[in-house]
């Protein structure tokens, strides 16, 4: 199995998948990045029609890797994410919005998750603002945990920041829309990724992701009082919940208040879902902060629920247009 792309943990679930998909073999290097990006555009055209359902590309990536390596493999698995968005030239303002694979899936194969689809939804997604208009790109990243060890998302900040005006990721959550205020440092989950590999942490003794410097928290910048006012069909809350080692539990009121104190959870988590906001919003400090970025957890559901996935998608669109709107100038 390639070490770039795919465990034998991910591939071998294809036998209970819940779609099947017809194997492609012996690409060429520009035919793999071709095929990849197809995956990616018959996604996007496919949820923007209204079939609101992520599981479609994440099976036929797995299904369609079998049998590349490494210079094919590395390109489909790029552009079957869509880690190179173009956006539009003349846009005045530009925005990226990432989501995540299905996960859970060692306790329902059918997973779906809401925020792969709120992804799919909103690439190419026009939004006018005030003093123009706001052209969004999305990617979808694995629930992997090397890919993060590796540094990608770190390598897309790099990629895009000179480009970009905002970033905001999205992953399933909770019971409501969460507005993830302080992203913490740290990994406590004991939960395993979708190779079935485990982070190593845990509350009692949270891990720091090897090489990954910086505070033990950091603060969402997108404009939460204004998606606060967002309504439908879940509650929108600001999030200031973490966890410390050396008071437990806590909401904090300003960013101030966590100097001093070492992350279990941040208001995401211990999970991907609360590193991908910490990492994003971590790097773009390094150039200067000009980037607005937040993380949005959307509500969790089991399976795959279409009704649900509707109204879920259809609320976090609004949450989004008004992040753009009432974030940029």
């Amino acid at each position: 199995m390639n070490p770039v792309t795919g465990s034998a943990a991910e591939v071998s679930r294809l036998a209970d998948s819940p779609v099947k998909w017809h194997r492609a073999v012996g690409l060429t290097a520009e035919t793999a990045v071709e095929r990849g990006a197809g995956l990616w555009q018959a996604a996007v055209t496919a949820v923007q029609a209204g079939e609101l359902d992520d599981r479609t590309l994440y099976w036929q990536r797995l299904e369609q890797i079998v049998g590349l390596s490494g210079r094919d493999a590395r390109g489909f698995e790029r552009s079957s994410r869509n880690y190179d968005p173009v956006f539009d030239a003349d846009a005045q303002y530009r925005v990226l919005v990432t989501g995540f694979d299905p996960f859970h899936l060692d306790e329902a194969i059918e997973q779906s998750n809401p925020s792969g689809v709120i992804a799919l939804q909103h690439d190419g997604v026009k939004i006018d603002c005030a003093r123009g208009r706001a052209d969004l790109r999305s990617l979808i990243v694995p629930v992997r945990f090397r890919d993060f060890d590796d540094g990608l998302i770190e390598a897309l900040v790099d990629q895009l920041v000179a480009s970009v005006d905002m970033i905001i990721t999205v992953s399933m959550g909770r019971d409501g829309f969460d507005l993830e205020r302080f992203p913490g440092r740290r990994r406590s989950s004991e939960q395993p990724d979708n190779e079935r590999c485990y982070a190593g942490g845990s509350a009692a003794r949270p891990l720091i992701p090897a090489g990954l410097e910086g505070p033990e928290f950091v603060e969402f910048s997108l404009p939460a009082t204004e998606m606060l006012e967002v309504e439908g069909d879940y509650p929108v809350r600001d999030n200031r919940n973490v966890t410390t080692l050396e008071s437990g539990d806590l909401a904090a009121q300003q960013l101030a208040d966590l100097t001093a104190a070492t992350a279990v959870n941040g208001s995401g988590g211990g999970y991907l879902s609360n590193e991908i906001s910490y990492r994003v919003i971590h790097r773009l400090s390094k150039f200067g902060g000009h980037v607005r970025s937040g993380h949005i957890h959307v509500p969790r559901i089991t399976g795959y629920d279409p009704v649900r996935l509707g109204s879920i998608a259809s609320q976090a669109g609004r949450l989004i247009e008004v992040a753009v709107q009432a974030g940029l100038p």
